[in-house]
């Protein structure tokens, strides 16, 4: 099946699907319609979550609006985020590789959807401008007004012409004004910033709705340059159609459902805020940039799409996380050169804070090596732990079990001092006091140095015949958790393998030979603890010797 064409198709896919929820009671977008997605986020698991499509829509003013509102739509679960790539869940990676790897440059059109219907000029002021737009409040009793959580800003370098696409929240403040909050040296600030040094105003055009590869590729942190329109293309498997803005010099999606038009004020910034954010603490306000609308142009019929952000797990931590795994990854790979398994980013309450890599140690500096490569990263992490093959990293149990067993804090962790602050309340209120103004971050090898006994779970073919008699018998579903079987991490003996294989083939009885062919008189006035540690040291010794004998006859 081709990409979707626009979010039509792809609500349709999602209802088929049966992962789409229809909301026909009337529902205050200001009070009730963030607050009821939240809960699923907040008492469901993942696989549970579906998107939320509002179709009767009212203001705490008592105000109606004819355009529906998805949310949950692009990135509500792992399983809606693979659906909006129209791929499976375990293709999302190579899917993200292949795109950042060729994206597809967009091609031009003279004509598109999105500009069905157009509100320039007086018709503009006279439609209510963006107050026709039933743009939720997201945080209700914190934020102090409806903001866009899932516009897509495209801006030009004003020297260059090179495009960037990023998702900024845009606080509503007036019919024909919204800011848009840089929280770093974004590419659109950037942008600003040439643009205040030359007196000119920033063009700009908030894209909402359309296929959702659009968002997916606007939300992810690549490097400056990059046109995340092409990558969006490599995203869809196809070249995304652009059309030309009706009042600003830009190409938006010819597809897309809604495009507000403007200019970014290059010599003027004020205040926005208090919002949720996604460290899952309101952000206070800041200062920054302020967008004047001269257009909007939609779809006949219109979806206005709205993200739940605030506290993680969210739609906007879900929709950054594969893609960002994925460009970790590929800097571990390729820029790195180690061999690097997967990457994952914690998102449940921790907002990517906490970073794991699971990767085969090669030689003896590569789990440095790789721990180290992830601190420059956009994202500041504030804990990075390199694991093993067998530790699944997306885990937190099994993360806590390779910590406690395979490392020694002494030797195996390391604080680097001097960090920037994360993203988390602690930049609010750092004053060299309460906190410092400067962030550390904790990098720990949790992998094994050396040859372990196996993990302590019936072998794998065990367990397997035991779960067939498990459904056999009617019990509960099974949902596995690594680790569900054991294997050999080294430190196993041939001895201790034949005596296992006597076992469970019934001849246990003959194993006493091997514990009484090394038993041994004790004289009076032992130490049983001296006697167990001498035992233990020589068994070990032994274990070495033929583990050394082995290698020298594999070479």
């Amino acid at each position: 099946m081709s990409y979707y064409n626009n979010l039509q198709q792809y609500i349709e896919v999602l209802d088929r699907e049966g992962l789409l929820f229809r909301v026909k009671r009337p529902i205050n977008k200001d009070t009730e319609m963030h607050p009821l997605v939240r809960w699923q986020f907040r008492g469901l698991g993942e696989e549970q979550r579906r998107a939320f499509y509002f179709e009767n829509i009212h203001d705490s003013k008592g105000k109606r609006y004819d355009i529906p509102v998805l949310i949950g739509g692009l990135a509500g679960s792992q399983r809606i985020y693979a659906l909006g790539l129209n791929c499976k869940e375990h293709e999302v990676e190579e899917i993200w590789t292949r795109a950042l790897e060729k994206p597809l440059e967009p091609v031009l059109v003279r004509e598109g959807e999105v500009q069905e219907v157009i509100y320039d000029g007086e018709a503009l002021v006279r439609s209510g401008g963006l107050y026709r737009l039933p743009i939720p409040i997201s945080t209700p009793g914190f934020d102090n007004g409806p903001y866009l959580t899932a516009g897509c800003w495209i801006t030009k370098d004003p020297e260059t012409g090179v495009r960037n696409m990023g998702v900024y929240r845009g606080q509503i403040k007036g019919p024909l004004k919204t800011g848009i909050m840089w929280g770093s040296l974004k590419h659109c600030a950037m942008h600003w910033e040439k643009c205040n040094q030359k007196g000119i105003p920033l063009d700009a055009a908030v894209v909402l709705g359309g296929p959702p590869c659009i968002t997916y590729a606007a939300v992810q942190p690549v490097a400056y340059g990059i046109d995340e329109i092409a990558l969006a293309g490599g995203l869809a498997r196809t070249p995304l159609e652009l059309v030309k803005c009706k009042t600003v010099d830009l190409e938006v999606p010819a597809h897309a459902d809604i495009v507000i038009e403007g200019k970014i004020l290059s010599d003027y910034l004020e205040p926005d805020g208090p919002f949720g954010e996604a460290h899952g603490y309101l952000d206070p306000g800041d200062l920054n940039g302020v967008f004047e609308v001269t257009c909007i142009t939609h779809k006949k019929n219109p979806v206005y799409v709205s993200m739940i952000s605030q506290l993680t797990p969210s739609e906007s931590s879900k929709i950054k996380q594969s893609a960002y795994e994925t460009l970790a990854l590929q800097h571990l790979r390729q820029d790195v050169g180690v061999a690097a398994l997967r990457v994952a980013l914690y998102e449940d309450l921790l907002n990517r804070q906490v970073a794991v890599i699971q990767m085969k140690r090669e030689k003896p500096d590569d789990t440095w090596r790789a721990l180290e490569a992830l601190l420059p990263s956009r994202v500041i992490h504030k804990v990075i732990v390199c694991v093993d093959p067998d530790i699944d990293p997306h885990d937190a149990q099994s993360l806590l079990w390779a910590i406690a067993n395979r490392c020694q804090p002494h030797r195996d962790m390391k604080i680097v001092p001097n960090r920037p602050l994360p993203w988390n309340p602690i930049r609010y209120v750092a004053d060299g006091q309460s906190y410092d103004v400067k962030d550390s971050t904790l990098l720990v090898d949790a992998t094994l140095k050396a040859e372990f006994p196996p993990v302590a779970l019936p072998k794998r073919e065990y367990m397997q015949r035991a779960r067939e008699l498990w459904e056999e018998l009617g019990l509960p579903k099974l949902t596995p958790r690594p680790p569900w079987y054991g294997y050999s991490l080294g430190l196993w003996s041939e001895e201790a393998e034949a005596q296992a294989e006597s076992a469970t083939a019934g001849n246990h009885s003959a194993n006493a030979s091997y514990s009484s062919a090394k038993g041994f008189k004790v004289a009076r006035g032992a130490k049983f603890m001296e006697l167990k540690e001498k035992y233990l040291a020589l068994e070990l010794e032994k274990f070495r010797e033929r583990a050394k004998e082995k290698k020298g006859l594999e070479k």
